[in-house]
């Protein structure tokens, strides 16, 4: 489902649920000043936004800058619309997160850094919370 958001005085349409939930979960984490949850939640928005970008297509030789190598020229040539990830699939890769959180702090766990361990954890554990079915 596709909500409709305000960002800095403009109407964003287009995000979807996991973003939205992540975008309400960071406001209520800086409001309460919790370093580690604001942390983890702002990766995941990155995430979400990288999962969104898709690749430049190439374009024919005549319009390729002979200044730097791969770069394009011309009006709007590094330009693409942004995909649209359904909500299944931007949870998906906020579990994906969750799981690699959880791979890291069992490794440094047994490697002796248990300290590193629990704070893996602990970001694991606020996206957890949020992830539906997890």
């Amino acid at each position: 489902m596709r909500a409709t958001v305000e960002r800095s005085g403009r109407t964003v349409v287009g995000m979807n649920a996991a973003e939205t939930d992540l975008r309400a979960a960071l406001k209520d984490a800086m409001r309460s000043r919790d370093a580690v949850a604001t942390s983890v939640l702002r990766t995941a928005i990155g995430m979400l936004g990288n999962a969104e970008a898709v690749a430049v297509p190439t374009p024919a030789p005549s319009i390729t800058s002979e200044h730097v190598a791969g770069a394009h020229v011309g009006l709007g040539a590094a330009e693409a619309d942004r995909r649209e990830l359904r909500d299944d699939e931007a949870w998906a890769v906020v579990r994906a997160e969750v799981d690699e959180l959880g791979e890291a702090a069992a490794s440094l766990a047994e490697n002796g850094q248990a300290e590193r361990a629990a704070e893996l954890r602990a970001q694991a554990d606020v996206l957890r919370r949020l992830v539906p079915d997890a």
